[in-house]
């Protein structure tokens, strides 16, 4: 503002199309000027007027919000949730190679109790995805100490979840072929719907909460909250997940040991 003051005031500048008096300033405009420069012409006035108001108040300026932003956070909350889907892979890949080796036969002899054979079976699975997963986040994702705890959670949650899939695929696959089909859609599964509910369904809906009905659901809503710096909203997330752990478990061990009774039927 007082570049424009001196600049009026002094007849050596070359400033045209400007006239100073007494009572501020005027601008001189011929019409056909660019509509830019017809809006400043009539705002010149008033501004050079007010100059001493402008002067005096607190200017803020707010910046431009990235609209790339959420994208990048769902990118990145998708890379990190693949590399969890390991362990579903690699357990179920594990078990059909066995069945199709004839090591599952093995298997039923040896003395092994049910929770020591899916300890074993989900332990591989489980710390490969762990590990992926953890390497990724740290290095796809800024986290501040204090939100280690929370993400470390969601992850060992959701690739627990993952593991024990990959039991259930390799429970029931009869071969190979069967086996990759059935993990490639429940990797769709995994990764397809969660991303059209954080994109379409708004957060504290109805809809959100049923979302959550999906593992996976859980896992992008706690690692996007971790992302953005909400980690009070985790607590959402992280009861979700344990919830599914603990049902899924029990499932599989329901699975299991009818498997194992139905297999001693036929034994006798």
């Amino acid at each position: 503002m007082d570049e424009l003051k001196a600049a009026v005031l002094d007849p050596a500048s070359q400033m045209m199309g400007v006239l100073h008096d007494e009572n501020g300033i005027k601008t001189f405009l011929s019409g056909d000027e660019l509509q830019m420069n017809t809006i400043i012409g009539n705002t010149l006035p008033k501004l050079y007027a007010e100059r001493e108001a402008a002067a005096a108040s607190k200017i803020t300026v707010i910046p431009a919000a990235n609209s790339g932003d959420g994208m990048k956070s769902l990118l990145i909350v998708i890379t990190v949730a693949t590399a969890m889907f390991m362990g579903c892979t690699f357990n179920a890949m594990s078990m059909i190679g066995e069945k199709e080796d004839g090591i599952a036969f093995i298997n039923e002899v040896l003395p092994m109790t049910r929770t020591d054979f899916i300890v074993q079976k989900v332990f591989l699975g489980f710390s490969g995805g762990v590990s992926a997963a953890v390497l990724t986040a740290f290095t796809c994702m800024r986290v501040e100490a204090g939100h280690t705890f929370p993400l470390l959670l969601v992850i060992i949650l959701s690739a627990f979840i993952a593991a024990l899939a990959g039991l259930f695929i390799g429970h029931f696959a009869k071969g190979l072929m069967g086996g990759i089909t059935c993990i490639k859609i429940v990797m769709l599964l995994f990764l397809a719907p969660p991303i059209l509910f954080c994109l379409l369904v708004p957060a504290g809906s109805t809809l959100r909460l049923l979302s959550y009905l999906l593992p996976s659901s859980a896992t992008f809503y706690g690692l996007t909250d971790i992302l953005n710096g909400q980690v009070r909203n985790t607590g959402i997330s992280i009861a979700a997940l344990s919830a599914h752990c603990m049902v899924w478990l029990l499932l599989f061990f329901m699975v299991e040991n009818r498997r194992r009774k139905k297999a001693g039927a036929y034994g006798s």
